[in-house]
């Protein structure tokens, strides 16, 4: 076998195409530390299943009352078309840097570098909520072990607060810092616990919502999956939107690839296993919740605003009963831990990507030693996210939610941007046959449109105070200010490597690229 100019000659048979990734570095991560199960596991972890559930079953609710179920499976779609973009990326470049060194490839390293640059700052809003979740849960749960309401409310003493949620942020760190082996073995633990409570919660509501035991219970339909039955395109649009959401996290077994089994492979393999198991749970929890709970707004409801941000709250003791109850809080708890543990790994890998390859500075390259990570990556990760979530927990509350309200707008940026990327860098090849067409070509530019629309939507949205806290800067959402203004810190940050580093910003350290044939000789 030969590489040879992209053009067949007369007489040649095409058997196989391979990514002209010969620029792209080996970062001195551990290698085949993580198998098809244990990579899947930390997809699925980083999602944080029941916590996302516990926090968006009822916003859902007020934006498509009972078409919850068919937002859920509308929300997944273009999530699984951008999984087969990862898939097939991966699998001709195998890197660590996934989104970021993939964009640079095909559209060069401005566009690159603001890919990268969304998923770094995505990352950082979305671990420390995470902290906060955690911490807020951690003191409702000794609230409930102890039957005390008062360790309940240290919860809500901002000093004790802050600092109960670095100590989370610094053993989330120090887990990440020690590598692939320590991460998988907690994962593990960890999401097995909070999957066997969500199948115990969801036999136990459809039993009780079958029996009758609450009055504002439903009988199952099948109308619940009709997405045209919901009442507006604006409301479809924002619960599509908290959708997409829900699924965000499952790339992080693309991050690791390069610490996986069969790189090419075996990450693309382990992101549409995570899917299915995720789509899976949200569907029957959602079916399950709308059984038991209907979507009313008083009482459980789940159209009540008053437990909206934490629906298993005020489900645990009337699904499960008191004993097991608890459960479903250690549960919660559980999944937000995971997740925050996890988070750490795609934000630490993709600067490792960025400053081995000259985007950032080349002190974040730096690999530990002994346990083969991104040592000084991991940590400025976890420093960032502590001091971004004390700022802004004391600057103001409603700058924090607002920060929340606007990580979908960076999601839809950087998924977009990738789902782009893979058509353009197999567009030589996507002739070749169907398979190619629809998986290198069609899906991930299906997807890469759906995220855009998503994407422009929330924009227009954003820009009405009413958006999120409802706080304003001059007539201005505070949302939009913040969303636009992150991506604008992005750019400005471009600038200056821009001047440190002119040769990756030349294009090259890591070079535009398409796939190159292989023909036999």
């Amino acid at each position: 076998m030969v590489q040879v100019d992209p053009r067949p000659q007369t007489g040649d048979t095409v058997t196989s195409v391979v990514g002209t990734g010969s620029d792209t570095r080996n970062k001195g991560l551990s290698g085949n530390s993580v198998g098809l199960l244990g990579s899947s596991v930390i997809g699925i972890s980083t999602v944080a299943p029941v916590y996302c559930l516990t926090s968006t079953l009822g916003p859902t609710v007020s934006k498509v009352g009972l078409q919850m179920p068919a937002v859920f499976l509308a929300g997944f779609l273009p999530m699984l078309l951008v999984a087969f973009a990862y898939r097939e990326l991966n699998k001709a470049v195998p890197d660590c840097g996934t989104s970021f060194t993939w964009s640079v490839k095909a559209f060069g390293p401005r566009i690159g570098w603001m890919c990268g640059w969304g998923l770094v700052i995505a990352t950082i809003i979305v671990l420390s909520n995470l902290a906060g979740v955690a911490t807020s849960f951690f003191y409702l749960l000794l609230g409930e072990l102890t039957g005390n309401p008062a360790v309940a409310a240290l919860d809500g003493n901002k000093v004790v607060h802050v600092l109960t949620c670095l100590a989370f942020i610094a053993v989330a760190t120090a887990i990440s810092y020690r590598g692939m082996t320590a991460t998988k073995g907690v994962q593990y633990a960890l999401v097995g616990l909070q999957l066997a409570v969500l199948a115990v919660f969801i036999v136990m509501a459809v039993i009780k919502a079958r029996a009758g035991e609450f009055a504002g219970s439903l009988d199952f339909s099948w109308t619940w999956f009709d997405p045209f039955a919901v009442e507006s395109f604006s409301a479809f649009t924002a619960g599509l939107s908290l959708s997409i959401f829900m699924f965000w996290g499952w790339d992080t077994c693309l991050t690791v690839n390069e610490e996986t089994e069969g790189s090419k492979q075996t990450p693309g393999r382990a992101a549409l296993l995570a899917m299915v198991v995720l789509i899976g749970s949200y569907l029957l929890t959602a079916v399950a919740a709308q059984m038991f709970s209907g979507v009313g707004d008083k009482g459980p409801g789940l159209g009540n605003p008053d437990t909206a941000d934490n629906v298993f709250a005020t489900l645990a003791n009337p699904v499960m009963g008191t004993v097991l109850g608890v459960l479903l809080f250690v549960a919660v708890l559980a999944s937000a831990a995971a997740s925050l543990q996890t988070t750490f790994i795609p934000v630490a890998r993709t600067v490792l990507a960025m400053s081995a390859y000259e985007a950032l500075p080349p002190s974040f390259a730096r690999i530990h030693p002994r346990f083969r990570s991104p040592g000084k990556a991991t940590v400025a990760a976890g420093v960032a996210t502590g001091v971004f979530y004390a700022v802004m927990t004391f600057l103001s509350e409603n700058v924090l939610v607002d920060t929340i309200y606007a990580l979908g707008l960076m999601i839809c940026f950087y998924y977009a941007i990738t789902a782009f990327a893979c058509a353009w860098f197999f567009r030589r090849e996507l002739r070749s046959s169907t398979r190619d067409l629809l998986f290198k070509g069609v899906f991930p530019a299906l997807g890469g449109v759906v995220l855009t629309a998503v994407f422009l939507k929330t924009l227009i949205d954003m820009w009405n105070p009413a958006y999120g806290s409802g706080s304003s800067v001059f007539g201005i959402g505070s949302v939009f200010i913040i969303g636009v203004g992150l991506l604008l810190v992005g750019f400005l940050i471009m600038l200056v490597m821009q001047r440190r580093s002119p040769g990756f910003f030349r294009g090259e350290v890591l070079t535009r690229s398409t796939p190159a044939m292989v023909v036999e000789e």
